[in-house]
């Protein structure tokens, strides 16, 4: 069983910028596909960026050159951070982890961008 646990979100002002960690309980972690999602008010989770255990990078196109994804195996830890933050950033962010056909979620943090 592995449970996640996001932090980091916040408030901020259109510009500024955030970073987003994930903690994993388990002894698993660094064998898990690790994704950030987000989802807005009234609209559909989607895909910010995902990183795999051989630390395969994917980002969409929405963050790309902004929000950059990353892990640390030996804290147990995946981030995002998150520049140049737009107001249309805003959401709640999750977490995911996929090992052997098993998805785990996190809670999510919300990520308000407004001035």
């Amino acid at each position: 069983q592995v449970q996640l646990v996001e932090s980091g979100g916040g408030l901020v002002q259109p510009g500024g910028s955030l970073r987003l960690s994930c903690a994993a309980s388990g002894s698993i972690f660094r064998l898990l596909t690790m994704a950030w999602y987000r989802q807005a008010p009234g609209k559909q989770r989607e895909l910010v960026a995902l990183i795999g255990s051989v630390d395969t990078i994917n980002v969409a196109d929405a963050v790309k050159g902004r929000f950059t994804i990353s892990r640390d195996n030996a804290k147990n830890t995946l981030y995002l951070q998150m520049n140049s933050l737009k107001p249309e950033d805003t959401a709640i962010y999750y977490c995911k982890g996929i090992w052997g056909g098993t998805a785990y979620w996190g809670q999510g943090t919300q990520v308000t961008v407004s001035s």
